[in-house]
């Protein structure tokens, strides 16, 4: 292996979850599923890291902005619900049930994100209860925040979008 490639598979992590594994996880699917992979969970530390790539075809761009394309806000927020969605979806305990966004609370957006970029979604769980869950949420490029909130979700029953 290369020198080159080397350094690219240090900073490439594994993919524990694709978007097809995803799908089967949350309710979301194309064009408004807005994670690509998970790549980390630690559930002692109640964590979750999933990526977005972003690229040029995303359908939001042809209107925000043609001229300087710029991933909304709402849907970096977007994009870490459906990853606070994934770890509880996955864990035994909820099995079948959904989380359900239910509220944000002290959004900041500190960086834009355009085509090109990989947004690192973050989540750490701060209460996990039976039907509530809440969460610190970091959207980041390249270690550079562009998006830190506190997300809540309620724990939907098992059959409620069906």
């Amino acid at each position: 292996m290369t020198e080159r490639a080397e350094q690219t598979a240090e900073r490439t992590p594994a993919i524990l979850l694709s978007t097809a594994e995803i799908e089967h996880v949350i309710p979301h699917s194309w064009p408004f599923l807005l994670v690509d992979r998970v790549v980390e969970v630690d559930r002692e530390r109640g964590y979750i890291r999933a990526q977005k790539g972003v690229t040029a075809s995303e359908w939001f761009f042809q209107g925000h902005f043609p001229q300087m394309p710029v991933m909304p806000g709402v849907l970096q927020v977007e994009a870490l619900a459906q990853t606070l969605g994934i770890y509880v979806g996955r864990l035994e305990e909820y099995a079948g049930q959904i989380g359900l966004f239910a509220g944000i609370d002290g959004c900041r957006f500190r960086r834009v994100v355009q085509p090109g970029d990989t947004l690192s979604l973050e989540v750490t769980i701060t209460k996990l209860g039976r039907r509530m869950a809440k969460a610190h949420a970091i959207a980041s490029v390249e270690g550079e925040v562009a998006c830190e909130t506190d997300i809540s979700a309620i724990i939907a029953p098992e059959g409620a979008l069906r």
